[in-house]
């Protein structure tokens, strides 16, 4: 997939939370922009320098939160997502929820800059997260919370013909608060 810097911001807006590279239960941009799973370092597949490039721009954006939510790895959230992240942050460690930002220093190195939570958090999110109920703020972060076998989920709603996104978000949620996962709903 050809993806312009614009429309990699566009694309984690939409996603609202999704990892640089690994497999994971929300979207991967490695995976987007290779337009296929990648094996080993992203570095050596042909789209690598796209890759880069992309996710540079996404970690460069005010609009984006860069953490280690997800897995431990390298995850994007979007700030529309970030007063249900700030809501149920106590289902999380803090160092997965400290905002991190690669700096070059004067002489050449990176250096990582980690931004403990919840330092970063902008007082305007912190009221939206007040406003949020633990439901509400559950299933805007439901295949966060509730990681599953998503390729599998997704082959039994088909067969059920449920629509998979929706089911998935649904079944995830009632996973999220100790709910029987009745996937046969819609």
């Amino acid at each position: 997939m050809v993806m312009k810097a614009k429309q990699a911001v566009a694309w984690i807006k939409k996603c609202g939370i999704a990892v640089e590279s690994a497999r994971a239960s929300v979207p991967s941009l490695a995976h987007v922009v290779a337009g296929e799973p990648t094996r080993g370092s992203w570095w050596a597949h042909p789209e690598g320098h796209d890759i880069f490039l992309l996710s540079r721009v996404i970690r460069r954006s005010p609009h984006v939160l860069v953490c280690r939510l997800v897995d431990g790895k390298i995850t994007y959230v979007h700030r529309r997502m970030w007063p249900a992240l700030v809501s149920l942050a106590g289902r999380f460690s803090r160092q997965r929820l400290a905002a991190l930002k690669e700096v070059h220093t004067p002489s050449g190195k990176h250096k990582l800059l980690v931004t403990p939570f919840p330092d970063w958090v902008p007082d305007e999110v912190l009221r939206a997260a007040r406003r949020l109920t633990e439901k509400e703020a559950a299933s805007q972060l439901a295949l966060v919370l509730a990681p599953v076998n998503l390729p599998k989920l997704d082959l039994l709603l088909r067969d059920k013909g449920v629509h998979a996104q929706r089911s998935r978000i649904e079944f995830a949620t009632r996973l999220a608060f100790g709910e029987p996962p009745d996937a046969s709903t819609n």
